[in-house]
């Protein structure tokens, strides 16, 4: 009997230091229902009763920690919030290098264009 006890002491601190560091490891805006600061404090001072709230009421939809990028790198923020262009091997390096040229003189020649359309719009706006 006493083997029992100690099995489910174990358990349920094991689930309760796994809902503070899931609450500490949650993105600020993920959680639901309060923010990530009252959650910590309630999985921290109600113990096994804050835990079980918190995996019931607070956590993220999303899933795991894993899946909302916790300590997979400087950029899991971007993972987590959709940008795969981050997961993409190469992505800085130029496939075609006259095509790269092209587009960076196509973009010079927008924001110049750009530019010229804002200084006529002041001067109209002055002139008035």
């Amino acid at each position: 009997m006493l083997y029992l006890d100690s099995f489910v002491g174990l358990a349920l601190m094991a689930l309760w230091i796994f809902c503070v560091v899931d609450v500490i490891m949650t993105p600020d805006g993920a959680t639901r229902n309060l923010p990530k600061m009252l959650w910590l404090l309630l999985v921290i001072f109600l113990f096994e009763i804050g835990a079980i709230i918190w995996l019931i009421a607070g956590r993220p939809r999303s899933g795991t920690a894993r899946d909302r990028g916790a300590g997979r790198g400087f950029y899991a923020g971007a993972r987590a919030q959709g940008f795969p262009e981050y997961e993409r091997l190469g992505r800085s390096t130029v496939d075609d290098p006259e095509a790269d040229a092209e587009f960076l003189r196509q973009c010079r020649e927008r924001a110049q264009a750009q530019r010229a359309r804002y200084e006529q719009s002041k001067k109209d706006q002055s002139e008035s």
